[in-house]
């Protein structure tokens, strides 16, 4: 970045963080050299949100950065639309809502009688909120980036995952998706590294079990990349490397962009033989889920970026999530 850029920026741009994820936030500023802007959300007697920001906005863009998730996903989400709905009311130029893990991405069909389509719902309830822009991050299911009626950027996290991958020796590496449905990703990431893919046979019996019936594709004697968009209770990862042991594999290495490790995932993956987790910042992390073999990568510069792009009206294509694909 050029310096009458980073003098724009820092006139132009006004970047707040939500409560859910203030360290991601601290990464995307610092990559962009911009300073992060103090807001104050507090709680009323009733249980009701406050929100103020506590910079102008008048005539800025305005960049509102605010991942979903656990333990309080309803606050961060409620706490967002407060805070786009303010920059909103107090004419910002343009409003830009990061979300680096959109975990209503999952809620994606009308799979049962009488329930919502929860992904469509919070697309609308962000754009009502005032936001001009979306920019999200490995949608788990990838039509809802269709869901949002704003320009909506769907990153990847592909090439912080290119960039670590290739400090190994990948010989004798292969990537595996743990299922057919969303191979398309591990084959990206394959390609990209010049190895081979394979995918997991899986049929979800409920929201922490799966059966795993077989692999598909030549596995034996191969040291392993497991590549799925997040682990959340670690049911699926934990069939997927019960299996992958049946065929005399090597070593196994788990990579994921969402590491929600909700539920007893922690646990699972603790007692699972497995060489490495790798993992990005989409999503918080306590040191207490932490685990010794764990790596986690920053998605700060994709999202930073992204942003630098978008206000200097230039292209993001070659960080869309199925760019490369093409």
């Amino acid at each position: 970045m050029d310096t009458e850029e980073r003098n724009w920026l820092q006139r132009n741009l006004r970047s707040f963080s939500g409560s859910s994820h203030p360290e991601l936030a601290k990464d995307i500023t610092s990559y962009l050299q911009v300073p992060l802007y103090e807001h104050t959300t507090s709680r009323f007697s009733n249980d009701n949100l406050y929100v103020q920001l506590l910079e102008s906005v008048r005539s800025k863009d305005v960049v509102i950065i605010q991942s979903f998730t656990p333990p309080s996903v309803s606050d961060s989400v409620i706490e967002l639309l407060m805070m786009l709905n303010a920059a909103a009311s107090a004419s910002a130029r343009s409003i830009h809502a990061v979300i680096p893990y959109f975990s209503y991405a999952r809620s994606d069909k009308k799979d049962e009688p009488r329930i919502s389509i929860t992904g469509r719902l919070m697309a609308d309830l962000i754009a009502t909120a005032g936001a001009t822009h979306v920019m999200t991050m490995t949608l788990h299911s990838p039509q809802v980036h269709g869901f949002f009626s704003v320009p909506t950027d769907h990153l990847t996290a592909r090439p912080i995952f290119v960039q670590y991958f290739r400090q190994r020796d990948l010989g004798n590496s292969v990537v595996v998706s743990p299922d057919i449905g969303h191979a398309k990703r591990a084959t990206s990431l394959a390609r990209a590294l010049g190895i081979g893919v394979a995918a997991g046979d899986k049929m979800r019996v409920s929201d922490t079990e799966v059966v795993m019936s077989g692999i598909i594709g030549d596995i034996r004697g191969k040291d392993i990349i497991v590549f799925d968009d997040e682990i959340a209770t670690g049911g699926s990862i934990l069939a997927l490397v019960e299996e992958l042991r049946k065929h005399d594999v090597r070593n196994i290495t788990l990579a994921c962009t969402h590491g929600v490790f909700s539920g007893p995932a922690i646990e699972i993956m603790q007692g699972l033989d497995v060489h490495e987790i790798v993992t990005t910042n989409t999503v918080p992390i306590p040191e207490h889920k932490r685990l010794p073999n764990m790596t986690v990568l920053s998605v700060g510069s994709i999202f930073g970026e992204a942003i630098r792009c978008n206000l200097m009206g230039r292209s993001v294509g070659p960080l869309f999530a199925y760019w490369h694909d093409r």
